[in-house]
């Protein structure tokens, strides 16, 4: 099982799950891992900047909370914290399971950190 730790530097750290919906991209991406990008917010998702440019795997045109996904048109890494929809098809490739709640602290700007767990 592969995990990964999201720490909003400053606010916190959360814990997320990777998973089959998309496993070329979820390896590539585990593999690219730690990457540090700047937050922007859309709505109720929180989304930067990742330097892996892949092609759509699986796009899905809708997103739950806790969904993390891949936008292939950034290239971004996103993260789902509410009822906010994706703004084109995103390749999802894991779930939080602890910490969602710090996304809803997160502004444009904060530092956001991925690591293997």
């Amino acid at each position: 099982m592969r995990m990964i730790e999201i720490e909003v530097l400053g606010k916190g750290k959360a814990f997320a799950k990777l998973d089959d919906r998309n496993p070329k991209i979820r390896d590539l991406f585990f593999g690219a891992l730690p990457i540090v990008g700047i937050a922007n917010i859309w709505g109720e998702e929180v989304y930067f900047d990742i330097p892996l440019q892949v092609d759509n795997e699986n796009p899905s045109p809708s997103a739950v909370a806790g969904d993390i996904s891949y936008w292939s048109p950034g290239p971004a890494f996103c993260i789902f914290f509410g009822k906010t929809q994706p703004y084109s098809p995103v390749n999802h490739i894991g779930k939080v399971t602890e910490g969602l709640e710090i996304f809803k602290r997160v502004v444009g700007g904060d530092r956001i950190v991925l690591s293997r767990r």
